[in-house]
C-alpha cells in the first residue's frame, strides 16, 4: 500500500506555525528545480529528496505571495498549488489552509442511510456564479428538506465557464467561484444550517489545456487507455509519485476543508493493475483520517461498469467505496416515462427494467447487454440500499443532450411529479439537480470557456460530431459561447409564478413524507415489485417493522385500476400525486381495504400506509 501522511499535505507549498514555508516538488525526471518568487523575481533552488522530490523551508514566501516552479529553466504553475489567481497558465499563490476560523466544532455528518442529495453546479445554481451565492441560498434548500448538497468540480479549470471536469489543478479551488477561502466560509456555513458538502472530484483524467503534468514527471501512462487518452499511471514506473499525489488531494478536501463525502467521477476509467487498487489506497486513508479526526466521511463513486468490487468492503476483496450512482435506475425511470430508446438507454426495457432496479438496483447484474454484446455487471445480493444513489436527473444525463433539456422541458408536469415519487419512494439513496424542485425550464448545456483557438475548435467540432446522427435543422449550442453558459443558469424569478411555488411545495411535501415514514430506511430486503406492461403501471411495497407502503403507480396516460395488496387493516392514504392541491386532475380515495382496484390517475401515483404510527 502507498504510504501518505495523514496529518497534513507534503506536496506543493505548506506553512508551519512560525509561517516557514516548506516547499516539496515530486519532479524526478528534471535535473534542476527552483522556487521563484514572482514578487521580488528571486529564484531558490530545491534540493533533492527521496523518491524523486525536490525541498525546501523559507521564510521568504508567505500567504498571499505568487510563484512558480523552474523546472530546469522552465518557469510553471504549482502541480500542486492550492490557488490559481490568474488561470491555469499564471503562477501559483501560496495559501495557507490551517488558519481559516472554523465555527462547525459541533457538526456530525448524517448517517449514510439519512443523505438527501441535491446537486448543483456552482457557476449556474446563483446570478453571481459563486460560492457566497451559493451560500446566500442555503436557506431554499433547508426549506425544501435535502441534506446534502453536492458541487460538480470546483478544481481550478481554463476560464471562467466549466463544468469542472476539464481540471489541471485538482488541489486549486476555482478562482471566480471564491478561491479555498470561498469554499471553506461554504463549508462552514452549510454546517452551520446542517447540510453537507459532498464534493465531485476528477481522478481519471486531467483536462486538455493547461495539463503541464507530463513536464514534472510519468503522471500518464501509454500502458492504458481512457476516452481521454493515456491513462493516469497508477501502476506503471514511478507510479508511487502519482499516488500519492491523488491521496494527498482526498486528504485535504476532508482535513482541510471539512468536506463530508467525495464522489469519485467515472472510477470505470481508473486504470490499475497494482496489488493494491488506488481506490482500495484511498479509502484505507480515509479511514486513517476519520480515526484521527472522530469525523464521519464517505466516498461515493460513478461507474458504467456494475461492478460490486467497488463497493464491497476491504474485507470481503473489494475497494471499500461507501456508495455508487445507480445510472442504471435512471436509465429505466427515463423509458418507462416515455423517453426516447437510442443510445445507451435502447438497452433498458421500460417499466420491465425499472422493477428489476427497484429489486436489484443494478438491470445488468451478470446479464447479457446488446449494446456491449456481452456479460455486463455483477449480483447486489446482500448490499445495502444506501450504497445506491438514484435520481430522475442529473448533470450528465440533461447535459449531455445536445439541447441540454430537463425532463420539466420533455415531460409533462405530472410525468415529473410521478419521476420525482418513483426516485423518493425507493429503497436508495435520493438525489435532485438544482432547479427540479421548481421545474426549471433553462436547459443545462454543456459550457467551456477555453483559451487555445485550436482547443475551442476542437471541442466545437467534438460536439456537433456527437449529434449528428439527430435529424434536426437545430445546430448543437456553441460550447464556447457564454450565452451558452448564461442559458443554462438558474431562473430564480420562476419560484413567484404559481405553477413553479406548487411544484416546490409539492417536494417538500414529498421530501418530508421520504424522512418520516417507513420510506427513511433505505432497506433492499423489505422490497416487494409488481408491474403490469400493458397498462404501464407498477405496484412498490416496501416496509419496516410492522409498518408496511404499497405506491401505486400509473405510468400511462389513460386512467388505470391498480390492486391494492392483501392487508388486514385498511390502507390509509399519505400522498397523491393527482391531488388537485398540487395541480393534478384528482384526488384519489382517502381509505381503501387490501385486495380491491384504486383507479390511479394518468401519469401519477399514489401512496398507501396501512399503520397509524405513519399518518
Amino acid at each position: 500500500m502507498t504510504e501518505v501522511p495523514i496529518a497534513r499535505r507534503t506536496l506543493g507549498v505548506s506553512f508551519g506555525p512560525d509561517k516557514t514555508a516548506t516547499v516539496q516538488v515530486w519532479g524526478p525526471t528534471a535535473t534542476t528545480v527552483q522556487l521563484v518568487l514572482n514578487t521580488t523575481g528571486e529564484t531558490l533552488p530545491l534540493e533533492p529528496a527521496t523518491n524523486g522530490c525536490w525541498h525546501t523551508t523559507t521564510r521568504q514566501l508567505r500567504p498571499g505571495d505568487l510563484y512558480q516552479i523552474a523546472l530546469d529553466g522552465r518557469r510553471l504553475p504549482d502541480p500542486a498549488s492550492l490557488a490559481q489567481p490568474q488561470g491555469v497558465h499564471g503562477p501559483s499563490q501560496a495559501f495557507d489552509p490551517t488558519v481559516f476560523s472554523w465555527t462547525d466544532q459541533a457538526w456530525q455528518n448524517p448517517d449514510l442511510d439519512d443523505y438527501l442529495f441535491y446537486e448543483l453546479h456552482t457557476g449556474t445554481f446563483s446570478p453571481e456564479g459563486t460560492f457566497a451565492g451559493v451560500a446566500a441560498r442555503l436557506d431554499h434548500l433547508v426549506d425544501l428538506g435535502v441534506n446534502a448538497i453536492e458541487l460538480m468540480p470546483v478544481a481550478q479549470f481554463p476560464g471562467d465557464r466549466n463544468w469542472g471536469y476539464d481540471g489541471v489543478c485538482p488541489f486549486a479551488v476555482q478562482h471566480s467561484y471564491g478561491g479555498a477561502q470561498g469554499l471553506q466560509l461554504l463549508v462552514d456555513a452549510c454546517h452551520a444550517r446542517g447540510l453537507a458538502v459532498v464534493l465531485d472530484v476528477v481522478y481519471n483524467h486531467m483536462g486538455p489545456e493547461g495539463n503541464y503534468f507530463s513536464s514534472y514527471g510519468p503522471y500518464f501512462t501509454n500502458r492504458h487507455r481512457t476516452p481521454w487518452g493515456d491513462a493516469i499511471n497508477f501502476d506503471g514506473p514511478d507510479s508511487e509519485g502519482v499516488r500519492q499525489y491523488v491521496i494527498e488531494n482526498v486528504l485535504m478536501w476532508f482535513r482541510d476543508f471539512h468536506i463530508d463525502a467525495l464522489r469519485l467521477d467515472a472510477v470505470h476509467a481508473i486504470r490499475d493493475e497494482s496489488e493494491s487498487h488506488i481506490l482500495r489506497d484511498i479509502r484505507l486513508h480515509v479511514d486513517q483520517l476519520m480515526a484521527q479526526t472522530g469525523r464521519q466521511h464517505y466516498l461515493v463513486i460513478e461507474s458504467d461498469q456494475n461492478e460490486t468490487r467497488f463497493i464491497k468492503p476491504l474485507s470481503e476483496g473489494g475497494y471499500g467505496m461507501d456508495a455508487q450512482w445507480n445510472d442504471e435506475f435512471h436509465h429505466a425511470l427515463r423509458v418507462t416515462a416515455g423517453g426516447e430508446q437510442h443510445g445507451y438507454y435502447a438497452d433498458y426495457d421500460g417499466i420491465k427494467h425499472l422493477a428489476k432496479s427497484y429489486c436489484d438496483a443494478y438491470v445488468y447484474d451478470g446479464t447479457y447487454m446488446p449494446r456491449r454484446a456481452k456479460i455486463v455487471g455483477t449480483p447486489t445480493t446482500d448490499l445495502p440500499g444506501r450504497q445506491f444513489v438514484v435520481f430522475s436527473q442529473n448533470h450528465d444525463q440533461i447535459g449531455n443532450r445536445m439541447l441540454g433539456e430537463r425532463p420539466s422541458q420533455l415531460v409533462s408536469e405530472a410525468m415529473q411529479r410521478l419521476m420525482a415519487g418513483a426516485v423518493l419512494t425507493s429503497s436508495y439513496l435520493p438525489m435532485l439537480f438544482m432547479g427540479e424542485e421548481w421545474s426549471e425550464q433553462h436547459p443545462f448545456l454543456y459550457f467551456v470557456s477555453h483559451s487555445d483557438p485550436a482547443l475551442i475548435d476542437a471541442v466545437r467540432q467534438g460536439r456537433q460530431r456527437e449529434f449528428a446522427a439527430f435529424q434536426t435543422a437545430v445546430p448543437a449550442p456553441d460550447p464556447q459561447a457564454e450565452a451558452t453558459f448564461q442559458q443554462s443558469k438558474l431562473q430564480w424569478s420562476l419560484l413567484g409564478e404559481m405553477h413553479h411555488q406548487t411544484m416546490f411545495r409539492y417536494y417538500k411535501a414529498l421530501i418530508a413524507l421520504r424522512k418520516t415514514s417507513v420510506l427513511r430506511f433505505p432497506n433492499r430486503k423489505n422490497v416487494l415489485v409488481t408491474f403490469h406492461d400493458d397498462t404501464q403501471t407498477l405496484v412498490l411495497q416496501r416496509w419496516h417493522e410492522h409498518r408496511r407502503i404499497a405506491c401505486l403507480m400509473n405510468f400511462s396516460r389513460a386512467v388505470q385500476p391498480i390492486c391494492l395488496p392483501v392487508s388486514d387493516t385498511p390502507w390509509q392514504k399519505r400522498f397523491d400525486s393527482a391531488d388537485p392541491i398540487w395541480g393534478g386532475p384528482a384526488a384519489g380515495p382517502a381509505q381503501m381495504p387490501g385486495d380491491v382496484e384504486v383507479l390511479v390517475q394518468p401519469e401519477s401515483f399514489l401512496l398507501y400506509l396501512n399503520h397509524a404510527d405513519d399518518l
